[in-house]
């Protein structure tokens, strides 16, 4: 059974690092949190299954609501934290406070407030090894995330667009005096990480059969946490404590009780960061003397 819960936990695991990126790059860049995010990852779901339901095939209408998702983080980072990018932190984050709300009363004025299943016509098989049983739904998202994280590794590590990238991260004044156009640079990580969230949304939604206009609050609150846990800013980082949450949480959930499997999560978390505040792949402060 042990193998099984291990299965479980890393398929809602993968889901989890995909949405945790998405804090994890625009903190790099921006050191703010986007507490939006979690929302964006609940429309890119319901978007998902507007156009499935509208008739169009699965696979234009998985990348295109992708697409509108990622318009959909660039635009919120136009109008919420653009204008007020070098205010001070308080403000940022009542503005993404306000964007967290609007976008979950604009779900619920467009597609409602009660849960809706989320059907598509995949057809799902499972696989029997031994005592572990693997559905292909579980398969599929286990090995799809594992692909959108190596390309987005590639992406930050082997192109240009991911060199600056780098370079604003590590410091923006100087990376725009070097000729980078750090705003589109910006826009960019607001893109790929609503993108992400987007998949991580549809998943979701296949995985569970369900979705609902306040999805993106427990959702986007354990992605933070994964964030967290494996070091604010770091990608790889924000991969492995997604992955972390999502193991902790169903093996606690399955050997003490279903009850507390948020609290699992959680007290993971403060654990790692009681020993290691910076986070299991974060660099740890260095205090101005």
């Amino acid at each position: 059974m042990f193998a099984q819960h291990m299965i479980n936990g890393l398929t809602i695991g993968g889901i989890y690092a995909l949405i945790a990126i998405g804090y994890s790059m625009v903190y790099g860049i921006l050191k703010i949190v986007n507490f939006a995010h979690g929302d964006v990852f609940m429309v890119g779901s319901f978007l998902g299954l507007f156009l499935t339901r509208a008739g169009i095939p699965i696979v234009v209408a998985f990348p295109l609501a992708s697409l509108l998702t990622g318009f959909t983080g660039i635009f919120i980072e136009r109008i919420a934290y653009r204008p007020i990018r070098v205010a001070n932190k308080l403000a940022v984050l009542i503005s993404a406070l306000g964007v967290s709300m609007m976008l979950q009363n604009l779900a619920r004025i467009i597609w409602g407030s009660e849960t809706r299943p989320f059907h598509i016509s995949l057809p799902v098989h499972t696989f029997t090894i031994g005592s572990i049983s693997v559905s292909s739904t579980q398969a599929l998202v286990i090995v799809l995330s594992g692909i959108l994280m190596v390309v987005l590794h590639y992406i930050v590590n082997h192109t240009k667009m991911g060199v600056a990238m780098r370079a604003t991260s590590h410091n923006i004044n100087t990376a725009r005096l070097m000729g980078i156009n750090t705003d589109k640079i910006i826009s960019f990580t607001f893109g790929i990480g609503s993108v992400l969230a987007c998949l991580a949304g549809i998943f979701v939604g296949v995985y569970y059969d369900a979705v609902y206009p306040t999805m993106g609050y427990a959702a986007g609150l354990k992605a933070f946490s994964a964030a967290i846990l494996g070091g604010i800013g770091s990608i790889p980082g924000a991969m492995l404590g997604g992955f972390v949450i999502g193991i902790v949480e169903n093996l606690g959930a399955a050997y003490i009780s279903n009850g507390y499997r948020d609290a699992f999560a959680f007290g993971i978390l403060i654990l790692v960061l009681i020993i290691r505040p910076s986070g299991i792949l974060g660099k740890k402060a260095i205090e101005k003397v």
